[in-house]
């Protein structure tokens, strides 16, 4: 695929809110933060930068801190990057972007260190050296963990308590709606709504020549998750609104081994981390037979797509909605020592893992697509950066190797810091454009809506997807566009915070099922009933963006390359 363009790409379009009451002025705005957020704003303060961080709650309540698992490094004696890389490219079917990958486990052993000199404290052995443990798709124990299974809520801790003693400004329980551009094109800000216990009332504007994206996941976009509430999709959609392009969007990974509640439970959903199954837990069915031995060479410590499309099938040849961990051969003490957040959450819901299986089933859980970016997390709009979740940075391809998540937020995001403090984003922007001539507000969806999105979702674009649940669910979603852009004043819904959330969460949806439904083949943790084999011709990326008429352009790149972005192109002297 050759990108070519006469300029930032714009697409005219923001959501229907008032205009911005107040206005700050900054170096860098970052949005979000969790590991990514967190680090970039850290660095870009200590780069001398005048740095905002504008998160969606409190500055601990991102994806972080539900973290259980840990982080992937090369830490361990006899381990290196390059058996790091190697686990990580077979994970990732095809689609990893090498010189991503090769960037993530070069740079990572010494970003973790840095961490660690930021405060966070790792779990050691009897020697003082960091415990490691294995998970899937990783041939050596290369997980560091902290406080058992409570590896992100202790890195959130330190980083929060660091950006609180460097005294980085911040707007909690703020929503971002849309980026501000000037009349270049070029990124000046963005526009933020504060609900009501932030520094501010009402929305508002941060002006900085640099946008940080670090707003995580969408897992919300489905019925059933292990994302927390925030996490509705909200950057990814305001850099399609902004013009950028997003890319592998299809690939949501369900993790395997989340506690089943129950056929109609719904939103954030216990995670049982896939740490239990490196420890040594067994996944069988109703009669306690394994299932996954001979499946695959690590058994249950296959990558995460194989062991969640090895226990749907398994679902479905038992007519069940889920299956078993077995890890009552721990005993007591190791799960209250080793697993405590687990062992609590499973007895709250009045399941004993020392005494009996443990029921579980896939949800969705990480989204290795996002906004395209470049090796220092540039987008294709000039000025706008991204990492985390949110960002497509060509390390996860079609499925993310368990625990590169975090490592991939904080490697980036020390990128992202050091690109922008060596004047990466080119200039200063000039000042925004307050009425841009081809601006038009994108209708707004009444809060209602969210549950019929995240229904159609899940039964169109779960975890198996075939052409004809895939065009359904298309049909859907434009449905409640349509009615939307025909409500006028019959039932437009008001602007706010639900109504924001509810509107992003569709137009993720609908770049999401444009995505899987032109992927024509399974690969990674797309799964399409209909084509089950891989096909090399489809070793490629899907690149998606909105144009002015809020149609989706959807592109499949040449080669399996990871595409340029705009800001590859050289630098203007």
């Amino acid at each position: 695929m050759t990108r070519t363009t006469d300029g930032p790409t714009r697409t005219g379009i923001r959501l229907d809110a008032p205009a911005p009451g107040w206005a700050i002025d900054a170096d860098v705005v970052v949005v979000g933060s969790g590991v990514a957020g967190l680090t970039a704003a850290l660095r870009c303060t200590a780069a001398g930068l005048t740095t905002v961080v504008v998160t969606k709650a409190r500055l601990d309540d991102g994806s972080t801190r539900w973290a259980q698992g840990g982080i992937a490094a090369a830490l361990g004696e006899g381990d290196t990057p390059q058996q790091h890389l190697d686990d990580t490219l077979v994970a990732g079917a095809g689609l990893c972007d090498e010189a991503a990958v090769r960037t993530l486990v070069t740079e990572g052993p010494d970003a973790v260190r840095r961490l660690i000199a930021t405060g966070a404290h790792f779990d050691t052995d009897d020697s003082g050296a960091i415990s490691l443990t294995r998970e899937g798709g990783h041939h050596r124990r290369r997980i560091a963990h902290a406080g058992g299974d409570a590896t992100g809520a202790e890195i959130s801790r330190a980083l929060v308590e660091a950006v609180r003693e460097r005294g980085v400004r911040t707007i909690e329980n703020a929503l971002v709606l849309d980026l501000l551009r000037d009349d270049e094109g070029r990124t000046a800000g963005i526009t933020l709504h504060v609900m009501g216990e932030g520094q501010h009332d009402g929305v508002g504007a941060v002006h900085a020549p640099a946008v940080v994206l670090a707003t995580g996941g969408m897992g919300q976009v489905f019925s059933a998750t292990t994302n927390p509430a925030v996490s509705t999709g909200d950057g990814v959609a305001l850099a399609l609104r902004a013009g950028a392009e997003i890319s592998d969007l299809e690939f949501v990974q369900f993790h395997p081994t989340v506690l089943f509640l129950g056929a109609d439970s719904e939103g954030q959903q216990p995670l049982v981390s896939e740490a239990v199954r490196g420890e040594g837990a067994h996944l069988v069915d109703a009669d306690g037979t394994r299932f996954m031995l001979g499946q695959h060479e690590l058994a249950e410590l296959a990558p995460r797509d194989i062991v969640a499309k090895a226990i749907t099938g398994q679902m479905l040849a038992h007519g069940t909605l889920h299956m078993y961990l077995d890890a009552r051969h721990f005993g007591a003490e190791m799960w209250e020592q080793r697993f405590p957040t687990i062992l609590a959450a499973c007895r709250a819901h009045g399941i004993d893992p020392v005494t009996e299986p443990i029921p579980v089933a896939p949800a969705a859980h990480y989204a290795s697509g996002g906004v395209r970016t470049d090796l220092h997390g540039r987008t294709t709009v000039p000025g706008l950066y991204a990492c985390g979740e949110v960002a497509c940075t060509g390390v996860h391809g079609a499925n993310r190797l368990a625990s590169n998540s975090l490592l991939e937020g904080l490697v980036f995001a020390e990128r992202i810091a050091a690109d922008i403090a060596a004047g990466g984003h080119a200039r200063v922007a000039s000042a925004p454009v307050d009425t841009p001539r081809d601006t038009s507000t994108c209708p707004l969806l009444v809060p209602e809506a969210r549950i019929q999105i995240q229904r159609i979702m899940t039964n169109g674009a779960g975890v198996l997807r075939s052409a004809d649940s895939l065009a359904e669910a298309a049909a859907r979603l434009e449905a409640i566009r349509a009615d939307a852009d025909d409500a006028g004043e019959r039932k437009a819904a008001e602007p706010g915070v639900d109504a924001w959330e509810t509107t992003n969460l569709l137009l993720v949806a609908r770049v999401l099922v444009a995505a899987a439904a032109a992927r024509e083949e399974t690969r990674g943790c797309h799964w399409r009933e209909d084509r089950p084999d891989r096909d090399e011709d489809w070793r490629r990326h899907l690149v998606v963006r909105v144009t002015p008429d809020r149609t989706l352009d959807v592109r499949r790149t040449d080669s399996a390359d990871f595409p340029p972005t705009v800001a590859d192109a050289p630098r203007e002297p």
